[in-house]
């Protein structure tokens, strides 16, 4: 919507050429991309991409991402009985399989809550540490609930993995009943850092799975989403005209910053258009609570990242 009200401001007669891309495959690792884009690359052909999916740190600070971790995920399945037993006859020396997979699943961390997956990549950064106070407050985090794991804030949510458990297939606790479960399955979530493989990070969270179901159980990991991570260096005439114009609109100066989410196709139009400069720009802030069910964007937000790309157009103009 703001590359629409961009090109409606001109009227439909932008000072530069422009092709509005829609993409509506974002949140499912954008599958039939790269083919689309080889089919149709001397169309697509560009100087700069603009991607607006991106945070500002407030309403009236703009920003230019720089850094977004990958993603893995995968359905890992355990089986310890043909059947449900009773358990009171048969538990003590028989287990259950949703018992086995939690166990599995509590490996993910180890005690200061760092990923405990091995030979994954941690990048370094040297943005500053935020204030852990804000921090807290924008998430939503429970009184007394600690951070996980180690390191500035910035390291821990941009160019460290983190790992969550997506759902686990189990019965509904008011549909519990007295017996073991012979199976039991969960998804599992994987943020990769930047610079770290995709590949190799789902194998290796499927390894540490299979070796983490206790007690002889059958295990079946299930590999699904894989998307890589992506950094950029925010250099050149197209990088400089931005910042002049977002910092105009929004009445302060740009930051760069990284982000903890996935963003696949921005990655694909990199390695597609290797000459084309990518700005990955900000159209949210810390209360529009992305994924959240009361999701909202700050209209006065909206508007100055709608002259913000207006602006910039301009400037590329010969």
């Amino acid at each position: 919507m703001t590359h629409f009200a961009v090109l409606r401001a001109y009227g439909g007669r932008a000072p530069v050429g422009v092709t509005l891309f829609v993409e509506g495959e974002e949140e499912s690792g954008s599958p039939t991309l790269p083919a689309l884009l080889r089919e149709h690359h001397d169309l697509l052909a560009c100087d700069a991409i603009v991607i607006a999916d991106a945070a500002n740190p407030a309403v009236d600070v703009p920003a230019l991402t720089t850094s977004l971790r990958g993603l893995v995920d995968c359905v890992v399945e355990v089986a310890m009985l043909e059947r449900p037993v009773h358990s009171g006859v048969y538990g003590g020396p028989v287990g259950d399989a949703l018992t086995a997979l939690c166990r599995a699943l509590a490996s993910l961390h180890d005690d200061k809550g760092e990923v405990a997956v091995p030979g994954l990549l941690r990048a370094g950064s040297a943005a500053p540490d935020l204030d852990e106070a804000t921090f807290r407050s924008d998430v939503g985090l429970l009184d007394g609930v600690e951070l996980l794991g180690t390191g500035t804030i910035p390291d821990r949510a941009w160019n460290g993995p983190a790992v969550a458990v997506l759902g686990i297939d189990a019965p509904r606790v008011a549909e519990a009943a007295n017996v073991l479960l012979p199976r039991a399955r969960a998804m599992v979530s994987l943020r990769i850092a930047p610079g770290d493989d995709p590949q190799a990070a789902q194998r290796g969270l499927a390894e540490h799975l299979r070796a983490h179901v206790p007690w002889g159980a059958h295990v079946t990991v299930t590999p699904g989403a894989a998307a890589a991570p992506f950094a950029l260096q925010t250099v050149g005439p197209v990088y400089d005209a931005a910042r002049r114009s977002f910092a105009q609109a929004y009445g302060n100066e740009v930051v760069e910053t990284g982000i903890g989410g996935s963003i696949p196709f921005i990655a694909e139009f990199a390695r597609t258009f290797p000459g084309a400069a990518v700005l990955v720009t900000g159209v949210g802030d810390p209360a529009s609570r992305w994924h959240g069910i009361d999701e909202s964007l700050h209209l006065e937000m909206f508007g100055r990242g709608v002259v913000a790309e207006a602006l910039f157009l301009a400037a590329l103009a010969p």
